[in-house]
């Protein structure tokens, strides 16, 4: 490593309100180094991140030194910090969507933001702007440069988030957690381009991230971070050899995510049928007397879930899962086709019988605090599908049935009076999976449901879900984007491209052997730990 780093962190210590968030944090980077800084939610990744960028808040208490090419951030005035962010530090966050203006065009955003820090005209920014963007891979006049944020995918987003925070060519890079919210090729593509950044520009970046199988393929250095301090620290090659501390095993066995929890249960009968289903949309008219032909998000879907079983549904971002599952839940009706629930016709049954039918499957979806009134006491939030029932429980039997939900996803009955505020984003996906079981439903949808949870407590989640459904006899449909997670728990998979099943089978079948060049392009794309 350089005698002179570009960024040096020493002993730093932050406090807010009185609780230590980072203790005696000391941490490195070279030119051109890719260090990956990795720990589980609370361990204070991101509050490493604030403060180098110097977005601390106002009543954080702070010792120590951050210095970047030699020069005291700490000791800097806002004016200061703020000719720094961008020009010499860039920050890449988890949801580009946040962090750009939905009323923008794309090239104005990027433009804007070199325009902060040079004194160039619009033409001239505008050249960076395009310069930057094409260096992203979103070349005009085919790419973003005239669209807005809604007309990009998801990876192309974040290819924006990236091209404004390298548009001046900043000597340290930070991305705090870029790929998280992506599909698997999607991310593989985000890494290799933030990679090959900062390689070709001779950039510092620090990646941030609650997975090791992603920091792994791509660092050249690894530091562990757990309650504010470094636990441990090694090149990255060295992973298998030199991860020893109890913290660090625990977050590479939840990197790893081995197929240990699926069943492999023998045929049972068919709680959930879909049968040759077809979603479309209308699209835009081309002119006042012709209609575009409709897009067809659902194309002839057929796929069927048995009792006790769990069942993946994967694909990239726009294959057409989401839209699938709508219509299983009877939200969406199908164009045509046919979803059938115990045996019975559940898409087009009339309001009573689909309201009777609809206990029967319930879904947990990926950001449970999104879907819960604030408001509302965790008693309240789950015991709201017992209203749709013909017949109400009595307040006490409703309060025991909270109780038992409850205690079934480890949770205590006394947390029934708490509000969800008061929760960890682990504990707020368990109440959603004890409002879905409220019902004692035969099949569960999960959509998405651990992809926003960290490796620690993804594990945990899936651990629990594999209990519940051995001992209640559960069938799931979980629906995602991570093949770890669908390899790690489900029995048989189907792959969905273009609104299509592309190819389905065994687990260890699909993983083993896939057939469509879909499916092992997929399988290639999937982050692995590299020891």
């Amino acid at each position: 490593m350089s005698a002179a780093p570009l960024l040096a962190i020493e002993s730093l210590r932050v406090s807010l309100a009185g609780s230590c968030i980072l203790d005696e944090l000391s941490l490195s980077i070279a030119p051109g180094e890719i260090l990956g800084l990795v720990g589980a939610s609370g361990s204070g990744k991101s509050m490493t991140a604030l403060a180098v960028m110097g977005l601390l808040p106002r009543h954080a208490q702070v010792a120590g030194s951050v210095r970047l090419q030699g020069e005291s951030l700490g000791t800097m005035s806002e004016r200061e910090l703020e000719a720094v962010r961008g020009a010499r530090i860039g920050i890449v966050f988890q949801e580009p969507k946040s962090a750009l203006n939905p009323l923008m065009r794309i090239g104005d955003q990027v433009a804007e933001a070199v325009r902060l820090h040079r004194n160039l005209s619009k033409r001239a920014a505008s050249r960076l702007a395009r310069e930057a963007l094409d260096g992203v891979g979103l070349r005009a006049p085919a790419g973003a440069l005239d669209r807005y944020p809604h007309e990009l995918s998801g990876g192309q987003r974040q290819r924006v988030a990236i091209a404004m925070a390298t548009a001046l060519s900043p000597a340290l890079l930070i991305a705090d957690e870029p790929t998280t919210a992506l599909d698997a090729t999607a991310q593989a593509e985000v890494l290799e381009l933030l990679g090959a950044l900062a390689r070709g520009h001779g950039m510092g970046l620090v990646l941030i991230s609650h997975d090791l199988a992603v920091v792994s393929a791509m660092t050249d250095r690894v530091a562990v971070m757990q309650r504010g301090r470094i636990v441990e620290e090694f090149p990255t090659r060295e992973l298998g050899a030199r991860a020893h501390h109890p913290y660090t095993r625990a977050l590479l066995a939840a990197a790893t995510l081995e197929a240990k929890h699926a069943r492999h249960s023998a045929p049972t009968e068919v709680v959930l049928e879909v049968r040759s289903v077809v979603r479309e949309y209308p699209r835009r008219r081309l002119s006042l007397l012709h209609r575009a032909a409709p897009l067809r998000a659902v194309d002839g879907v057929s796929l069927e879930v048995h009792a006790g079983e769990t069942v993946g549904l994967v694909g990239e971002s726009g294959s057409g899962k989401s839209t699938l599952l709508r219509a299983i839940l009877a939200l969406e009706r199908p164009k045509s086709g046919e979803i059938r629930l115990l045996g019975r016709d559940f898409s087009t049954a009339r309001t009573r019988e689909q309201r009777r039918l609809r206990r029967s499957i319930q879904v947990v979806l990926q950001d449970p605090y999104g879907s819960f009134d604030p408001r509302w006491r965790v008693e309240q939030l789950i015991a709201e599908p017992l209203y749709a029932l013909e017949k109400r429980p009595a307040a006490a039997q409703r309060r025991d049935d909270v109780a038992m939900a409850l205690e079934q996803v480890g949770l205590s009955a006394r947390d029934a009076l708490r509000h969800p505020r008061e929760f960890s984003g682990g504990e707020r996906q368990r109440i959603a999976i004890a409002r879905a079981l409220i019902l004692r439903p035969a099949v569960i949808a999960f959509d998405e449901a651990v992809s926003a949870l960290d490796a620690l407590v993804r594990a945990q989640i899936l651990e629990l879900l594999a209990a519940l459904a051995q001992r209640l006899k559960l069938a799931y449909l979980f629906v995602s984007h991570d093949l770890r997670v669908v390899r790690s728990i489900a029995d048989r998979v189907y792959v969905m491209r273009q609104g299509r099943i592309v190819e389905h089978g065994p687990t260890a079948q699909l993983f083993g052997a896939p057939q469509h060049e879909y499916t092992r392009a997929l399988l290639a794309a999937m982050p692995r730990v590299q020891v």
